[in-house]
C-alpha cells in the first residue's frame, strides 16, 4: 500500500516535459518494432527489449549494485552490436520507409478486399481445372523476407491473370512459390524449406512438402494446387486441409486478410 501511495505522490510532480520525454521513448521503441516488421528478426528484437527491461527492473528493485554496474556498462556494447546483428533488416526497413512510407500502414476498403480475395480464388480454380501446379504463400506476422530474397521480385498488385501467368508450365517463374504481402505479390520462384516429415495420408509432392515446411517454421498460410490431380489444399501450422472448394478457399483467404484466427476455418 505504501508503494502505491508513493507512486501516486510521484505522479503529482509529473510535468508536461516529463510526459513528453516518456512519449518520445515509447515512440522510439514503437518505430523500431515497426521498422523490423516483416522480418524474422522481430521476435529476437522483442526478446532483447523485454530482457533488458526485466533485468533493469530487477536490479533496481533489489538494489543489486554489482549487477547494475555490469548492465550499465554492457548497454554501450549492446548499442554497437545491434546495427551489426540487424544490418540487413535495418537496410530493408529504411528502404521501405523512403520508398513507400510503410510505417503509416494501410487499410483496405471492403469492396477492394473482396475483389482481391476473388482474384486469388479465381486463379486457383482456373489453375486447378487446367492442372497447373501452384504454391501461393500469404505472409502473416512472421516475416518471410529471407525466403523472398531467394526468388524473383515482382511487387505487383495481385490479379488472377498474373497468378495464372506465373504458374503457366515452362515459364521462367512457374517453379517455386509466390509470396504475397498484403494485396501485393512480392516475389515469385521463391525457395521454401521442405517439411521434415511428409504426411502419411496419400502421396504429396514437393509443393505440398514446401507448403508444410514454411507453415511449420512460420505462421504463414500456404495454398497449393496439385499438378497431378488439380486438388486445392491449404496448409497452416504444419497441417494441411485438402480438397477445398471455391467457397471454403474464399473463407480461408478472407479470414487471413481480416486478421481472424486460422483455427476457425482450418481446424487442428
Amino acid at each position: 500500500m505504501a508503494g502505491v501511495l508513493e507512486s501516486l505522490g510521484a505522479l503529482k510532480h509529473l510535468t508536461w516535459i516529463n510526459a513528453l520525454d516518456i512519449l518520445l521513448v515509447a515512440l522510439i521503441f514503437y518505430l523500431l518494432l515497426r521498422l523490423f516488421q516483416g522480418t524474422q528478426a522481430i521476435q529476437l528484437l522483442r526478446g532483447m527489449i523485454l530482457l533488458v527491461l526485466a533485468i533493469s527492473l530487477l536490479s533496481s528493485l533489489l538494489q543489486l549494485r554489482a549487477f547494475t554496474w555490469l548492465i550499465r556498462n554492457s548497454i554501450s556494447a549492446l548499442l554497437v552490436a545491434i546495427p551489426v546483428i540487424f544490418q540487413p533488416e535495418l537496410r530493408r526497413g529504411l528502404e521501405r520507409i523512403g520508398r513507400t512510407g510503410s510505417l503509416l500502414g494501410r487499410q483496405w476498403r471492403e469492396e477492394a478486399l473482396e475483389q482481391m480475395i476473388q482474384e486469388i480464388v479465381d486463379a486457383c480454380e482456373t489453375l486447378s481445372e487446367a492442372k497447373h501446379g501452384a504454391l501461393i504463400v500469404l505472409e502473416r506476422a512472421t516475416g518471410l523476407q529471407d525466403y523472398i530474397e531467394t526468388g524473383a521480385k515482382v511487387d505487383a498488385v495481385v490479379s488472377s491473370e498474373l497468378l495464372q501467368t506465373v504458374f503457366f508450365p515452362n515459364t521462367a517463374l512457374h517453379d517455386g512459390a509466390v509470396i504475397m504481402r498484403g494485396d501485393r505479390i512480392v516475389a515469385a520462384r521463391c525457395l521454401l524449406p521442405l517439411a521434415e516429415h511428409a504426411p502419411t495420408h496419400g502421396h504429396v509432392g514437393t509443393r505440398h512438402r514446401a507448403a508444410l515446411g514454411i507453415t511449420e517454421q512460420t505462421d504463414a498460410v500456404a495454398i497449393v494446387v496439385s499438378e497431378e490431380t488439380g486438388i486445392i489444399s491449404v496448409a497452416h501450422n504444419g497441417r494441411m486441409i485438402r480438397r477445398l472448394g471455391q467457397s471454403r478457399l474464399a473463407s480461408v483467404v478472407r479470414a487471413f486478410y481480416q486478421g481472424q484466427s486460422m483455427r476457425r476455418v482450418l481446424p487442428e
